[in-house]
């Protein structure tokens, strides 16, 4: 019963680490979504955005921290 409360905690001070960081330094990482392979699709009346080549970074950068972590 006690394990909820303390996950829902740690899930929104996770997300105010997250937005800090975003905000402080969020010039840093100006050219994240702007990676050749991120697809943009624009029409007149809607806007279509993927993110493939940012994605795939960000997933390899986890998975190397991540190693990193388990073999630790």
């Amino acid at each position: 019963m006690n394990t909820i409360p303390k996950l829902l905690i740690s899930i929104g001070l996770l997300f105010i680490i997250m937005g800090l960081f975003t905000w402080l330094f969020g010039g840093l990482f100006s050219w994240f979504g702007k990676l050749p392979g991120d697809i943009r699709i624009q029409g007149e009346n809607y806007f279509i955005y993927a993110p493939i080549s940012s994605m795939l970074l960000i997933s390899i950068i986890l998975n190397i921290v991540f190693y990193i972590f388990s073999k630790l």
